[in-house]
């Protein structure tokens, strides 16, 4: 599904998998954590990094629907919301 809504979609979905169990105990769960802390961290800084804003049209300052965003280099453009 992550693909599928990355490539036909404007959303980015991840899946994190720590280990191979899909139920740790949670006496497991600090050391989980802190084993990953600084990686998780560090990932979720980086939802700050690229091209954010708001497309609007330049005489009306209104915001524009389904407006195509293209990045020379990057073969996957996105397209506005309502």
């Amino acid at each position: 599904m992550n693909d599928f809504s990355y490539l036909h979609t404007n959303c980015f979905e991840i899946t994190v998998e720590l280990s191979c169990d899909k139920f740790p105990h949670a006496s497991e769960l600090p050391a989980e954590w802190e084993n990953n802390r600084e990686s998780l961290l560090l990932y979720m800084e980086q939802v700050h990094r690229g091209i954010k804003g708001v497309v609007r049209d330049r005489d009306t300052g209104q915001g524009i629907a389904n407006a195509i965003i293209s990045v020379d280099g990057i073969n996957h453009d996105v397209r506005t919301g309502t």
